[in-house]
């Protein structure tokens, strides 16, 4: 299964947990109606006998009965008699087809309710009951997405989690944030923010977000201290694995689920103990019930979905780092040690954990948001298990252990698809490399904002063109202060003397630092980039490609519904990319005509779309207008717009940094991380060139 089928698959997840969502909202008003009835209706039983029989005149009434007084409360307010305790009639009224009413004694209104003949149809209560019903969890799962709105920042901070600067990291968190990095780099993702549960010293991690750019990850402080860095490596692999495969949208969801059915139960616990003793405090018991039997039920939809993806999150571990012992370690050392997180928010968030963040109970197998520890272990090293610090203890081997997926070219269109969201063991090394590489300037730059941006406009000069780079900094002397221009001139003296393919990852590596600035500070850094793209007169693909990225990166989109799911819907947008490919890896007008029409006929349906004879006038931004559409399109088109822009970029067997930057740059904005491309030439060409 690759990228884009998870994200059909995350799909139907979410379409599954609605409709399940649906079905306990029908089955909890089915219950509180069932027990406002019973609670309340009891004097329904004497309204419908009431209803039913003949209503004679209240003077003749009067007239013929003895103890009128006892009846008159019995049919005036539908409540037993306490005057005689006259309960029952019989009528014999002569003349009129009907007896006159006569009273039956040793009837009591109660034999009406043990006979059973409550009224259980009640439109208007039932209309009351769904309708607050519907409005009580509606409203508790609503608030509880409203206070998630900053994504996995905020569930990390509930949980209690703080936020690590690099500047301010001891050697430990400076481990964990350097692998982090690497692994963002590699999969081709925002670097994500990391949180750092300082009160918890068992071994632990989550990820947690609404999409790829607003992930963060959040490591216990017991995995600093217990975990070797392979084996922190195979735990952020892990977590990778959820980014990756549209794990954590769908986890929230689940807590906004939970939250909504719990407050059922909250609302019962708020009745009942008010202790009154009367029917409202049994009312409030009932609730209590009710809200259980939907917490149980919630917790179970949470466990079977969450117990298969963990499954798949370790083996994609063990693919991205291609040791199988550093995940089986970790998971090794849980056994020992223990993976409970004591935060009283927990409870909402287990289901993200890397392992059981729950105390273990009797009902582990049944309510566990992991699977059995020892499982997950024989599964990834397919022997018998020891737990560091616990007695010795053997389980069966299974036959077939996880395998590995070596490093792949990408030389072949279905390979990169096949790349988008994984990561390879040679990508993994890669990232390293381009890390190690850095200037020391560079890798200290990204730990601080203003260094960080004085970055991104060093990015943003032109390394060819002089005249042009002066009117560049001339401009930026006049929106910025003396020393950002001074650091922006350094940094761009060492970027010119570095490896071109650092410049998507150098980009990513200061999102992090970026993203802690306000929206007004970043709406400025984006007004300075625009204004030095334009200063020398238009803009160059290296600066589109910066760009691009990172108001992707900084303010993505936060609408994900699927509004395309046609190929023609899309058509002319795809036809805007591909043209755009073709113009930058060729220069001959017929080159680039033959790559534009070969690669728009790897698109579904082309014969019935039209290919025009010539690709279309591409300028950069339509080029921007048609990616902002073509990312509502649903994950099977996405699959083959990514398949035919590999094709445009490979099909002269010859890979720029250019090349390969614009192309991540597109794939990117589409929501599909992709690895960096291993095999990209470094040299400055032509491609650079203003206009597309």
């Amino acid at each position: 299964m690759n990228f884009f089928e998870h994200q059909d698959q995350a799909r139907r997840n979410t379409q599954r947990l609605v409709g399940l969502f649906i079905l306990s909202l029908l089955t909890i008003i089915a219950g509180i109606y069932v027990t406002a009835i019973a609670t309340f209706g009891q004097g329904g039983c004497v309204q419908s006998i009431r209803s039913a029989l003949p209503q004679p005149s209240p003077t003749y009434v009067e007239m013929k009965l003895s103890g009128a007084k006892g009846v008159s409360k019995l049919f005036g307010n539908g409540s037993r008699s306490r005057g005689s305790g006259i309960s029952g009639f019989s009528s014999d009224r002569p003349g009129t087809g009907t007896s006159s009413w006569s009273v039956t004694p040793g009837y009591r209104a109660s034999n009406c309710v043990s006979k059973k003949s409550f009224i259980w149809w009640n439109p208007q209560l039932l209309f009351w009951t769904s309708t607050l019903t519907l409005l009580v969890i509606g409203g508790a799962s609503w608030y509880k997405v409203s206070t998630l709105q900053s994504g996995g920042a905020a569930i990390a901070q509930d949980l209690g989690g703080r936020l690590l600067v690099l500047e301010m990291a001891d050697p430990q968190e400076q481990q964990l944030l350097n692998v982090v990095a690497e692994m963002a780099i590699a999969s081709g993702v925002s670097v994500p923010a990391v949180y750092l549960l300082d009160n918890e010293p068992e071994i632990n991690a989550f990820a947690a977000g609404y999409t790829i750019n607003d992930a963060v990850i959040g490591v216990t402080r017991g995995s600093l201290e217990q975990l070797t860095r392979d084996e922190l490596q195979g735990v952020i692999g892990h977590e990778f694995s959820h980014i990756l495969n549209g794990d954590m949208r769908l986890n929230i969801q689940l807590i906004s689920v939970i939250h909504g059915l719990l407050f059922v139960y909250l609302a019962g616990r708020v009745i009942w103990e008010a202790r009154d003793h009367g029917k409202f405090s049994q009312f409030g018991f009932a609730l209590i019930v009710i809200g259980s039997i939907g917490v149980f039920f919630g917790r179970l939809i949470k466990s079977a979905i969450s117990r298969q993806r963990e499954f798949l999150a370790d083996a994609s571990a063990v693919q991205f780092t291609r040791n199988p012992d550093g995940i089986a370690g970790a998971l090794e050392k849980i056994g020992g040690i223990g993976s409970q997180v004591r935060s009283p928010k927990a409870e909402a968030a287990s289901h993200m954990f890397f392992g059981n963040a729950l105390k273990v109970s009797w009902l582990e197998d049944l309510h566990a948001t992991h699977p059995p520890l020892p499982k997950r272990i024989q599964r990834i090293r397919g022997s018998s298990v020891q737990f560091e610090g616990a007695p010795s203890q053997s389980f069966g081997g299974e036959s077939g252990v996880m395998g590995f997926a070596a490093g792949t070219s990408t030389r072949v269109p279905a390979q990169v698809v096949a790349q988008v969201g994984t990561v390879t063991p040679a990508h993994y090394a890669h990232a390293q490399g381009l890390l190690a590489q850095l200037p020391d300037a560079l890798r200290a730059g990204v730990r601080e904002r203003q260094s960080a941006i004085a970055i991104l406009y060093a990015l943003m000069l032109d390394p060819q063109n002089q005249s042009g780079r002066a009117q560049q900094l001339e401009f930026l002397r006049q929106v910025e202060f003396a020393d950002v221009v001074e650091k922006t001139v350094q940094f761009s003296t060492h970027l010119d003397q570095s490896d071109p393919r650092v410049r998507l990852p150098l980009v990513d590596l200061t999102v992090p630092v970026l993203r802690q600035g306000t929206a007004e500070e970043n709406q400025k850094l984006f007004k300075c980039l625009h204004g030095i793209a334009k200063a020398d007169g238009s803009w160059s693909l290296s600066e589109f490609v910066v760009y691009l990225v990172l108001s992707h990166r900084l303010n993505p989109p936060s609408d994900q519904a699927v509004e395309y799911s046609a190929i023609s819907s899309v058509w002319s947008d795809c036809l805007n990319l591909l043209s755009a490919l073709a113009r930058v890896g060729e220069t001959r007008a017929d080159a680039i005509r033959y790559a534009f029409r070969s690669s728009v006929f790897r698109l579904p349906e082309a014969t019935a779309q039209g290919i025009p004879e010539t690709p279309p006038a591409c300028h950069l931004g339509n080029l921007k207008t048609s990616l902002e559409r073509l990312r509502n399109a649903s994950p099977k088109i996405k699959q083959a717009i990514v398949d035919a822009c590999a094709h445009t970029v490979l099909l002269d067997n010859t890979v720029t940094v250019q090349e390969a930057d614009l192309l991540r740059a597109i794939v990117i904005t589409l929501d599909c991380p992709i690895p960096p491309f291993l095999n990209a030439t470094s040299t400055r060409s032509k491609k650079t060139s203003k206009s597309i």
